[in-house]
């Protein structure tokens, strides 16, 4: 995700283009940029790679006058991170700068054509191809800016946020959207344009926010102006006015933050799937690992050492790579592995795997591997943290910051880039043929919308089904094959944040001991998907209520034969095995939210726990 802010008024640009950059940098800072025109008419482009501090010294000596202007913070999509890849861009002929958030999915079919017209490229961003295609269009047509970014949108395929400003109009901003957020503030003569409302609430509680489809118009002292691209109308314009703070507006008005990254989840999987995994579901592109090609197709063994929820997700990761790659994957706990004396080859490869990137035990667990010889691949989220600047590779997981302590969405950020691994290397090893690759890159581009619709069917369900069981003292979690990790996981959440006792076990572990606590006081959370082992596990299910416990059955949508023993059930779309932890997660972090929700716990700081452990 990235960072957009826009000004137009009678204040310095600038001042308030910074100021955002500031509050939106959590959205990226491999670069970041801005494009003013200045009180001379020009238009003055200043970018640089790294944080936003780093480009305040790069301009600092430069020309920031103007009263207009556009704004970026990037998050690396197309193009690696340097000062060239950073927004905003410019036409060929230095008229026009814009900036963009989002995936245009057929630029390069885009660039082509336009190559075709002697329009030359600089950068290796979809972005530019936008910002040349729109002057390529207004040169062509003799029209407005306006008609062609309409024109320009129709032809684009994916999602975006665009902002765009013209020397030769200097009082107006053109801006539109589709499926990544645009806010517009309305203050005393003067408009603001960001990604979110974080950086106008300062200057004015009025917004309005863009839809799908729409294009703004937003001229200097004039009326606001959005036109729907379908239809061509213009679209009446709802005001809102923002009755909280800047803290009660980074929820988005949820209760809590953990709540908030729960139904982020959508968005946040979008993101983290964008620009990796084609329209066509026929390639996965992850730079970390096709650049070091030879390393995972030499290897003899994968490591994963990780902590906590990371832990769990990379068992789920070790379950991919083995049945799609065929390479052994041994999975350590990040505290355990640093001290057990461990075998490490040269021929290994070490994923480290932390949300934070900051995780002490999984830093020396991966630099005690880089001793060894092994080369090691980090997965974080956590944009420039200590684990991404210590590996030889790796990946983002690119889900946002996850402020709410017990983790969420980064868990299932985490499980879709583990996925996209084991397609892309299985591919490259030729372990996954062409139709696999397509069925479940399908499936994965698939993710966000049926989580939209476990939300929907759902959550009214597991809120009333929480109050059944907030004074339970103890669960039992069962999960086989794909979810075992996910009913540990399940377990981690409720401990975390309801302080109930809770297990997760492999459902066919539980008669080696653990039906011993089976009766009907003691409630067992069951993941009975149909998979290859649900018979099995509808075995276990019956053992259970055979002891007199209670069941809650987290099933396929449509099945029967689980909801006629279960007391309870949540269903689930159907997708590919591998990929049911991503949904089957979403039941679990709603039954522990709402069950400490009742008991009254502090959800987003939990006691004795913090987000990032960066002590033994």
């Amino acid at each position: 995700m990235c960072g957009i802010v826009g000004y137009i008024g009678q204040r310095r640009a600038y001042d308030i283009l910074i100021q955002g950059l500031h509050r939106l940098e959590y959205r990226g800072y491999d670069s970041s940029g801005v494009a003013m025109v200045s009180d001379a008419g020009q238009l003055n482009i200043y970018k640089s790679k790294g944080k936003v501090e780093a480009l305040e010294h790069f301009a600092s000596n430069k020309d920031l006058s103007g009263t207009i202007g556009i704004a970026h913070t990037r998050w690396a999509t197309h193009g690696e991170p340097n000062d060239t890849n950073a927004h905003p861009h410019f036409s060929q002929s230095g008229r026009i700068a814009m900036v963009h958030n989002g995936t245009i999915e057929n630029y390069s079919v885009l660039k082509k054509a336009l190559s075709t017209h002697g329009y030359t490229f600089v950068s290796q961003t979809d972005t530019e191809v936008a910002v040349q295609l729109i002057e390529y269009i207004m040169d062509t047509n003799h029209c407005s800016l306006f008609d062609a970014v309409r024109e320009a949108t129709k032809q684009i395929v994916g999602a975006y946020a665009i902002a765009i400003i013209d020397r030769q109009n200097p009082n107006q901003i053109i801006a539109a959207r589709q499926s990544s957020p645009l806010v517009i503030g309305v203050g005393e003569g003067e408009y603001f344009l960001a990604s979110d409302a974080t950086p106008i609430i300062e200057y004015t509680n009025k917004v309005v926010y863009l839809d799908d489809g729409d294009i703004a118009v937003i001229d200097r002292g004039a009326e606001l102006k959005i036109y729907d691209n379908a239809t061509h109308n213009k679209s009446n314009i709802k005001i809102t006015e923002l009755q909280m703070s800047i803290e009660q507006l980074e929820k988005g008005g949820y209760e809590h933050f953990m709540l908030k990254e729960i139904f982020e989840q959508p968005k946040t999987l979008a993101d983290c799937i964008s620009g990796r995994v084609s329209a066509d579901g026929k390639s996965i592109t992850l730079s970390g690992v096709t650049e070091h090609r030879a390393k995972f197709l030499k290897t003899k063994r994968i490591i994963i050492v990780a902590c906590g929820t990371s832990w769990h997700a990379a068992l789920i990761g070790k379950h991919l790579i083995e049945e799609y790659c065929r390479i052994p994957v041994v999975v350590e706990y990040a505290s355990e592995f640093r001290y057990a004396n461990p075998v490490v080859n040269q021929g290994d490869i070490l994923i480290a795997l932390s949300q934070s990137g900051e995780t002490a035990d999984t830093l020396a667990a991966l630099e005690l591997a880089k001793s060894r010889g092994a080369f090691v691949f980090g997965i974080c989220n956590v944009i420039g943290s200590s684990i991404p600047r210590a590996t030889h590779s790796g990946c983002y997981i690119h889900v946002g910051p996850e402020i709410g302590v017990a983790s969420t969405k980064a868990f299932t950020g985490q499980v879709t880039v583990l996925a996209m691994m084991a397609m892309l290397i299985g591919q490259m090893k030729g372990t996954v043929d062409d139709a696999t690759l397509e069925r479940i890159a399908t499936d994965i581009r698939r993710v966000p919308n049926l989580i939209k619709d476990i939300f929907e069917k759902n959550d009214k369900k597991i809120k009333e089904l929480a109050k059944i069981f907030t004074y339970a003292h103890n669960f039992l979690y069962l999960g086989r094959g794909y979810n075992y990790p996910s009913a540990l996981e399940g377990a981690l959440k409720l401990k975390e944040i309801s302080y109930i006792h809770a297990e997760g076990y492999p459902a066919a572990e539980m008669k080696h001991g653990t039906i011993a606590l089976i009766d009907n006081d003691m409630p067992s959370v069951v993941i009975a998907i149909k998979d290859n082992v649900y018979e099995k596990t509808v075995n276990n299910i019956q053992q259970v209520k055979a002891r007199g416990g209670k069941v809650v059955a987290i099933v396929t949508e449509g099945d029967t034969i689980v909801a006629q023993m279960a007391d309870y059930v949540i269903e689930v779309p159907e997708i590919s095995e591998c990929l049911t932890p991503l949904l089957t997660a979403i039941p679990l972090q709603l039954l522990a939210y709402y069950i400490a929700v009742n008991k009254g716990r502090n959800v987003d700081q939990p006691r004795n726990l913090a987000k990032s452990v960066t002590v033994e």
